[in-house]
């Protein structure tokens, strides 16, 4: 039996989820509203507060959706209550972020600012001049714009210098030694 699968997601109070056929997952909470189409061959039932989710038999790729349909749907149900957040640290010289509007603008070394505009639902917040905050309800999005905004300059071994992830340890290489 899968041990994430068989686990049982409770509702808190102040959270709708609705399941319509086809697996269309619809929960709705303080935070917004999210919503999703899961695999068709898994059973999704909501009982007094407590979502289970069970598989039809016991072949691989039933196993394999098992899990990870229990975790989409408490995803969805900790995003519209608490929302997702990660932390990106910009460092280097002169390197910094900016925030105009709903555009986020990076100086990163190059000989242009990098600009970036925040999708729907996602917003980024600055914590200083080096620390970005990307903030949403949907955990893909957030995960997906953070490694976006980390692609623009990736940290570098040597000095450090670039975007990384708060909770991130770069590995650091030692630099080249002179001859005698």
């Amino acid at each position: 039996m899968s041990r994430i699968g068989k686990l049982p997601i409770a509702v808190p109070a102040g959270v709708t989820v609705d399941i319509a056929e086809n697996n269309k997952v619809t929960v709705k909470g303080p935070k917004g509203t999210l919503e999703r189409v899961l695999p068709a061959e898994m059973e999704i039932k909501l009982e007094d507060g407590v979502i289970t989710v069970s598989r039809p038999n016991d072949l691989k790729k039933m196993k394999s959706l098992h899990g990870l349909t229990r975790t989409l749907v408490h995803n969805m149900v900790v995003g519209v209550t608490e929302g997702y957040e990660k932390k990106l640290e910009v460092n280097g010289v002169g390197y910094r972020a900016a925030k105009q509007g709903k555009k986020l603008v990076l100086s990163l070394g190059y000989s242009h600012p990098v600009e970036m505009t925040d999708p729907e639902g996602i917003e980024t917040v600055l914590d200083g001049q080096n620390v970005i905050i990307v903030k949403g309800i949907d955990k893909e999005k957030v995960g997906q714009y953070a490694a976006e905004i980390r692609t623009k300059r990736l940290p570098e071994p040597y000095k450090g210098k670039g975007i990384k992830y708060a909770d991130e340890t770069i590995r650091r290489k030692v630099g080249k030694t002179g001859k005698k």
